[in-house]
């Protein structure tokens, strides 16, 4: 695998709402080395490049771009639209705002990509979180009956914001089938849950390239006639 061939570099744009994981995800994706404890800093601008095994024996490069989150009717700076040969855009599904950034996203990139074919991928990036007790602190000398309605109110809170993520999810889902954009799902806590939006991307900018049989038996067949003519 080290001994692979190494061809062009694709130039990749990630970018969202601020706080949806795009630094996680990179982290875990290249370094694996993100827990639920680790403290990244809000990205103002970085890069990455990841070495993609897409399984045609050379690894593909992607130069990644981490930009800073968006947030409120900030555009992504034009500078970024200009350049890549792809983007990726991450939401977080318990995050309405951050979901509605999409078509706009998606508008500037059309706007400025002008007549160049430029990918677009979705992903949503189910982030673990451990949902806080609800109550106060004056609510620590309740009955035993009112501990049971805590907790069937804590349930209800947790019921109801998983109904919230399934139903931005399949907001998600509708919007990129109309816009024929691949949609993923992903947790940047699990390293295995990233590979494949990465690996299909890169398969999209380096697609195989097959010789045409048509030229072939033409070229031969040229020969031929001119061996016969001799």
């Amino acid at each position: 695998m080290l001994t692979s061939k190494i061809s062009k570099v694709s130039k990749v744009v990630i970018c969202g709402a601020k706080g949806v994981g795009k630094t996680a995800i990179l982290e875990q994706l290249i370094y694996g080395n993100v827990t639920i404890d680790s403290e990244l800093h809000s990205t103002i601008e970085d890069t990455y490049v990841a070495s993609v095994d897409t399984g045609k024996g050379s690894r593909d490069m992607l130069r990644i771009y981490d930009t800073a989150g968006l947030q409120g009717n900030v555009q992504l700076p034009r500078h970024y639209l200009l350049y890549p040969d792809a983007f990726i855009v991450v939401y977080d599904p318990s995050d309405p705002a951050s979901l509605d950034m999409l078509a706009g996203i998606k508008s500037d990139i059309d706007k400025y990509k002008e007549k160049k074919e430029i990918i677009i991928i979705v992903i949503a990036n189910m982030r673990s979180r451990n949902p806080r007790t609800v109550g106060t602190s004056a609510n620590n000398d309740v009955s035993t009956n009112g501990n049971h309605l805590n907790h069937h109110i804590n349930s209800s809170n947790q019921m109801s914001s998983s109904d919230r993520i399934e139903s931005n999810l399949n907001r998600a889902n509708n919007w990129c089938a109309r816009e024929r954009i691949k949609h993923y799902t992903v947790n940047a806590m699990e390293r295995a849950s990233l590979y494949e939006p990465f690996v299909q991307l890169a398969i999209r900018l380096y697609p195989t390239q097959t010789k045409s049989s048509f030229q072939l038996r033409q070229l031969t067949g040229q020969k031929a006639s001119r061996v016969d003519n001799s």
